[in-house]
């Protein structure tokens, strides 16, 4: 390729040799400009030298009496060598006026005439000469030497060979020399790499070809009855044809102009702008319908931009037109596949029915359907519609309000519609009587108000029909046609089917909020251990599986659980209550917390095996659980949880923490057991428990929940558990995307001076003393009416406790919303209620204690068992 370049035949070629011819003669201009430079600065220079020296001479002391001394030539040729051996000239002449030398170098030449022009300086003035003396070219300078009286006595002349001054100059030569060969390779290089670039560029075109090529070029582009475009990556237009601006009327100084400032309309300058590929677009441009190619040029390594041509199509345009309104329906209806039924919500569906028609199909659409779709629920023929939705270019039409019921009379167009199940169009309301039979007064204010057309839709779901969807014209004087009924059709057959898919899950949603509510506690009950409050916020998708209980014990305990089933739906809720009622069965047991979930754990494992996938069911795997039980007499409670977020603890001065509970398995997962954590609360201490959906969402991982739950915890210092409730819940969205179950709960405590218990002997006779100390007991606390039934049920129980029971023996009295009788021992063998014979000598003490008691139990202790008996106070 370079040969090719060095050659010359090419445009590359002949650029190459251009170049180096010019950058060979600007080499050569360089040095002789360099050399002429030198000499004449070496001219400057041994002038300036001389001059300053043969002033020196002239005018240095004793010059002046030395020329007039008997022999000059005595004293000033010694003085004349010294100084011209000290400043380096070639020679200092001293002469009298008429120019006979008393000084020279050359001692031979003294006393002859000096070679030059003298006839100046006798005048005063200073003489600079050019001359070819014996020595080679110099230069001399001759001054004047005055006396006091400024007269000229003599002359002095110093001078200097141009060869002695520039050789300095002349030594730099060769180091010129070089620098303007290095110069010259660097430049030749380059030219080469250029004309290299310019060889590919050209594809190693001579003139003669290229110039050829453009004007073929050139009248191909201009004589073609087709528009050219090419335009840059930065949106500038680099060339039109002729064509192109005669079909887009473009100005006479477009080219080099952004696509977007040549008048275009704006569909038409974004394709140019954009550089997207397009094929056979049509565009409207002014009265022309043009026919738009366009390709990028950059596919196979091109400069950036695209090439656009352009055909008028103008010949098409009722053909066109045609397919633009095809389009347009084409459009619509691939609108309406997206946008009617993005919720499943029966009226907002509804809505995006109307929204979309409206103005594209029609001035005003509405849609009637029956309550019962509204609800959930399958239509019923006969019965009034309610408008669902109203949608029009004007918000004052005399149409039916949204709302509205509305019962057809059996002429109009809706009636007959939802009878036959049949599109109807009626194309001049004013002369359908069926119509205006419906409400006179209201339909002439409607053909008043300018509605003039419509066609009526029934909305069809297999074989059910859900109202009625209407489509009304005003604006456009064109009555509705047939084709618009096919299209009104397709729509409302699309819209039919997201209704009734939104009816079925408001059926749904509607019987798992029902199941829900059923399941999940209304009231709490009553109980003096915990100051409670709670609340239970439904996820966006509806229905879960999060639950909550309350759950007074024995002893005046209490115990708290929160539960979470993943999922959603009634599968979820149903879930829910299984495991809720089993936590109230399993609880009557009085089992710790670890106890507890061991056998729920079971139950769910139990659930899984009977729900498998293979018979359509799911699972239940993933429910959590968090089970915790509170005594107010010892302020300690007990933890354990299944997979479920720790609980927060707030302490009456206002500090927040998690305690730690150790974290068990979900429910169903089996195989480990679970642990449980003990806390001793102070009274006034608000324990928090909660679902997942408190601390845990799309947006933010469980860490940072719990850190914003423990932030907004720490702002509630002294609150109450309603207002804790309200605070926690302030900094959550309207509706969670999960469910969230939270419950605060302020613990209280049953002081000493509501609590009495003894130690008995294991003594028959003891039980007396206890009868007595319980009466005691009963009258400081003002329930003398309750000492005689109190100590028929402790003398059986304590009786019973010494008699199979084992040592040692305690008696507790508690006085809470009911008195509390309480019975220990360390015998695990449990009391069993019987009906004794007639012939029984004994049996019926456990009988009676069942009889005066409103509720007793057994109760088990790590240390044998405790037997309750509660009564209530009076």
């Amino acid at each position: 390729m370079l040969r090719s370049a060095v050659t010359g035949r090419s445009v590359a070629g002949q650029v190459f040799v251009l170049q180096v011819v010019i950058v060979l003669l600007l080499v050569v201009s360089a040095v002789v400009a360099q050399v002429l430079q030198v000499r004449h600065d070496s001219d400057v220079e041994a002038a300036n030298r001389s001059l300053a020296v043969a002033e020196t001479f002239a005018h240095a002391p004793g010059t002046v009496a030395a020329l007039r001394s008997p022999d000059p030539t005595a004293v000033l040729q010694p003085r004349a060598e010294a100084a011209r051996k000290e400043t380096g000239v070639d020679f200092i002449v001293v002469m009298d006026t008429d120019g006979i030398r008393y000084t020279h170098p050359n001692t031979d030449r003294i006393g002859k005439k000096f070679v030059g022009d003298i006839t100046p300086a006798l005048e005063g003035r200073t003489v600079t000469e050019h001359i070819t003396g014996t020595i080679g070219p110099l230069v001399q300078v001759v001054v004047p030497v005055k006396d006091s009286d400024g007269k000229v006595v003599g002359l002095v002349s110093a001078g200097i060979t141009t060869a002695h001054v520039g050789g300095t100059a002349e030594q730099q030569l060769p180091l010129l020399l070089a620098a303007a060969a290095v110069a010259l390779v660097l430049a030749t290089g380059g030219t080469a790499l250029v004309s290299r670039r310019l060889l590919r560029q050209t594809h190693g075109l001579g003139p003669y070809e290229m110039t050829r090529m453009y004007e073929h070029h050139d009248a191909v582009l201009h004589a073609v009855r087709e528009g050219v475009l090419i335009v840059g990556g930065d949106g500038r237009l680099l060339l039109a044809n002729d064509e192109a601006h005669r079909l887009l009327n473009l100005p006479a100084d477009a080219e080099r102009r952004h696509v977007l400032e040549l008048g275009l309309d704006e569909e038409t300058a974004g394709l140019l702008s954009s550089g997207r590929v397009a094929t056979d677009e049509v565009h409207l441009v002014k009265d022309r319908l043009l026919a738009i190619n366009q390709r990028p040029t950059d596919l196979r390594g091109g400069p950036p931009g695209s090439v656009t041509t352009l055909r008028d199509s103008t010949e098409l345009r009722a053909l066109s037109g045609r397919a633009e309104v095809a389009r347009e329906r084409l459009n619509m209806l691939y609108d309406a596949g997206v946008g009617i039924g993005t919720s499943l919500d029966v009226t907002r569906t509804a809505e995006e029915l109307s929204e979309l028609a409206v103005p594209r199909f029609s001035d005003f659409a509405t849609v009637d359907l029956f309550d019962a779709v509204l609800g959930g629920e399958e239509p019923r023929p006969g019965t009034a519609l309610r408008r669902a939705a109203c949608a029009g270019v004007r918000e004052d039409a005399p149409l039916y309000p949204v709302g509205e019921r509305i019962r057809w009379v059996a002429t109009s167009p809706q009636a007959r519609s939802l009878t036959t199940g049949q599109s109807i169009v009626v194309p001049r309301l004013r002369a359908e009587p069926g119509w205006r039979a419906q409400n006179p007064e209201r339909t002439d204010r409607v053909l008043e108000y300018g509605i003039h057309s419509l066609i009526t839709v029934p909305l069809r779901a297999g074989s059910l029909v859900l109202g009625v969807a209407n489509f009304w014209r005003s604006e456009k004087p064109q009555p509705f046609d047939a084709e618009e009924v096919a299209l009104a059709e397709e729509l409302v057959a699309r819209a039919a089917v997201s209704i009734d898919n939104a009816r079925r899950y408001t059926r749904e949603h509607s019987m798992a909020v029902t199941l829900q509510r059923s399941l999940l506690p209304r009231t709490l009950p009553e109980q003096g251990a915990l100051e409670i409050a709670y609340r239970y916020l439904p996820a966006q998708s509806g229905v879960g599986g999060d639950w909550f209980d309350v759950l007074p014990l024995s002893g005046a305990r209490v115990a708290l659980v929160v539960g979470d089933v993943v999922g959603h739906g009634l599968h979820a809720a149903a879930t829910m209550g299984r495991l809720r009622t089993a936590v109230h069965n399993f609880s009557s047991l009085d089992l710790p917390p670890d106890e507890l979930l061991g056998l729920l754990d079971e139950l769910v494992g139990r659930i899984d095996q009977d729900e498998t996938p293979a018979n359509g069911a799911a699972v239940v795997t993933g429910a959590t659980c968090l089970y915790a039980i509170y005594d107010p007499v010892s302020r300690r409670c007990t933890l354990a949880r299944a997979g479920h977020p720790p609980p927060a603890l707030v302490q009456p001065d206002g500090t927040v923490h998690f305690p730690d509970v150790p974290a068990g398995p979900p429910l169903g997962l089996g195989g480990l057991p679970f642990e449980t954590a003990e806390l001793e609360l102070a009274e006034g201490s608000r324990l928090v428990l909660y679902t997942d959906g408190l601390v845990e969402d799309r947006e933010r991982d469980i860490d940072e929940g719990l850190d914003l739950l423990c932030d907004a915890l720490r702002r509630t210092p002294g609150a109450s558990p309603e207002d804790t409730c309200r605070t926690v819940l302030d900094r959550l969205p309207a509706r969670p995307s999960d469910d969230v179950a939270l419950i605060v709960a302020r613990t209280r405590q049953l002081g000493p001076d509501r609590v009495a218990q003894w130690e008995v002997p294991s003594d028959p006779a003891a039980v007396s003393e206890v009868r007595a100390s319980v009466t005691r007991q009963l009258s400081d606390w003002d329930l003398d009416e309750l000492a005689f039934t109190t100590e028929l049920i402790l003398s059986e129980l304590v009786t019973n406790a010494i008699r199979y029971g084992r040592g040692p023996i305690g008696v507790r009295l508690l006085r809470d919303r009911t008195l509390i009788c309480e019975v220990s021992d360390r015998s695990t063998t449990s009391p069993h209620l019987r009906y004794a014979a007639s012939t029984d000598e004994g049996g019926r003490g456990l009988f009676l204690v069942a009889q005066l008691a409103e509720r007793w139990g057994t109760r088990y202790t790590p240390h044998g068992k405790v037997i309750w008996a509660e009564q209530p106070l009076p």
